[in-house]
């Protein structure tokens, strides 16, 4: 891909978090569930971290043409993974509707970041930038495991409550 390649990349991966961010931070705002509060508050605060990595790798490849990732478990795990699927943060999603949505917004949003973190993880031939795409992705498919999860709880939820089982 050459090196605007790369560039390119790191500016669709800013956009990708950034809207992320303002999309989840704006859910966050616009509930009065405690439960659900916190858990889009965790995931702006994640895409606020994903935004400074690739900020700096940005800065690094274009002053440098370098990318300098180190990875690190610490931050992969800091935020969401204290995240814990209870049955209040579940009820509280089910009996709002704007909240429910925002779950399959968010899980759509996931999906795209992974699949160009993927793509451009197969792509390049920079160990380095394989490395961070790698890792990123894997990070994004926390939050969407985590998503699909809700989701899952979600239906079988509504199901249960409308009778939609067939036995």
């Amino acid at each position: 891909m050459g090196d605007t390649g790369v560039l390119e990349i790191l500016k669709k991966a800013l956009l990708l978090e950034k809207r992320g961010k303002a999309f989840y931070e704006k859910v966050a705002n616009n509930t009065e569930n405690n439960g659900v509060k916190e858990l889009f508050t965790t995931m702006a605060k994640e895409e606020e971290s994903h935004i400074q990595i690739i900020s700096d790798q940005f800065k690094s490849y274009r002053d440098s043409n370098t990318i300098t990732f180190e990875k690190s478990e610490e931050a992969h795990q800091s935020h969401f993974a204290s995240m814990v699927l209870n049955e209040s943060i579940k009820k509280e999603i089910s009996a709002a509707e704007f909240e429910a949505a925002a779950i399959a917004a968010a899980m759509a949003m996931e999906k795209n970041a992974i699949a160009l973190y993927l793509g451009r993880a197969k792509e390049t031939t920079d160990p380095q930038e394989k490395e961070l795409y790698s890792w990123l992705a894997k990070w994004e498919q926390s939050h969407l495991d985590f998503l699909v999860s809700i989701d899952k709880e979600l239906c079988e939820q509504i199901w249960q409550d409308n009778q939609f089982w067939p036995f």
